[in-house]
């Protein structure tokens, strides 16, 4: 059984949830870790969580608990 995605105008077609989180799930641009769940985004960047994104000079970004 296959499902698909629709993303930024694209189709991505997969048959399990771990290949579609590996295609899709956006990468912290600082420390580069794969975001799966909560991420940060700061001006179209994203970030692992606020102190990625402070370490890259963003500021007044915190962290919800």
């Amino acid at each position: 059984m296959t499902f698909e995605i629709h993303a930024q105008g694209a189709v991505h077609v997969f048959d399990c949830f771990s290949c579609a989180i590996h295609r899709m799930a956006p990468i912290c641009e600082h420390c580069r870790v794969q975001i799966i769940g909560q991420g940060v985004e700061v001006e179209g960047h994203w970030y692992c969580g606020a102190h990625c994104a402070r370490a890259e000079g963003k500021a007044g970004i915190v962290d919800r608990v």
